[in-house]
């Protein structure tokens, strides 16, 4: 409990100091490693060659974009 009240209070302390555009930026970087994330999960799973084969790609997207960020 403590530990997650410390993370929050910090959280919010991050989020005061940044720019809007770091902001913005920051929230674009975490949705492309949640749906990064995601497809993970779905390409453990996958069985099917052209799904895997699509989900691959969109991994490689993602990366991509992960990459051009920095």
């Amino acid at each position: 409990m403590e530990d997650q009240q410390a993370a929050a209070s910090t959280k919010s302390e991050l989020k005061q100091s940044l720019t809007p555009e770091q902001a913005i930026r920051k929230n674009q970087k975490e949705a492309i490693l949640l749906s990064r994330r995601r497809v993970l999960q779905q390409l453990e799973l996958a069985q099917n060659p052209r799904h895997r084969q699509m989900l691959e790609t969109a991994l490689s997207a993602l990366d991509d974009q992960l990459a051009r960020m920095v």
